[in-house]
């Protein structure tokens, strides 16, 4: 969400802060220099729901046998969703900071507390 409102202003821009389970690409605001970087290396950027991520999440678990946390499903979400394009599409998938609780809910299609 920091980076979507940055990249509609222009600029890095506060916003509000909602936490959630995806939090290694929350924040209230996006760093100027992680900005200007994005804005010299990607075309874009896609927001995906939490429902997204949380599908993304399980299909991989199901699927690759691998946990990746909720930032690190992402870009699988977006490339699931369709809005990342047409073609063959590369999704780094990362992180396994996703505590037990959080991952079983997902797993078990729970709503998360």
């Amino acid at each position: 969400a920091p980076l979507s409102a940055a990249w509609g202003a222009g600029n890095p821009v506060e916003i509000e802060y909602q936490p959630s389970f995806v939090d290694g690409m929350g924040g209230s605001s996006v760093l100027p220099a992680m900005f200007k970087i994005a804005r010299e290396l990607l075309d874009g950027v896609i927001v995906v729901s939490l429902e997204e991520i949380k599908r993304a999440i399980k299909l991989i678990a199901e699927r690759n046998k691998t946990i990746v946390e909720g930032a690190g499903a992402a870009a699988v979400a977006a490339a699931l969703s369709g809005k990342a394009g047409d073609g063959k599409i590369v999704c780094i998938c990362s992180g396994g900071g996703l505590n037990n609780k959080t991952l079983a809910s997902i797993l078990l299609d729970e709503e998360l507390a």
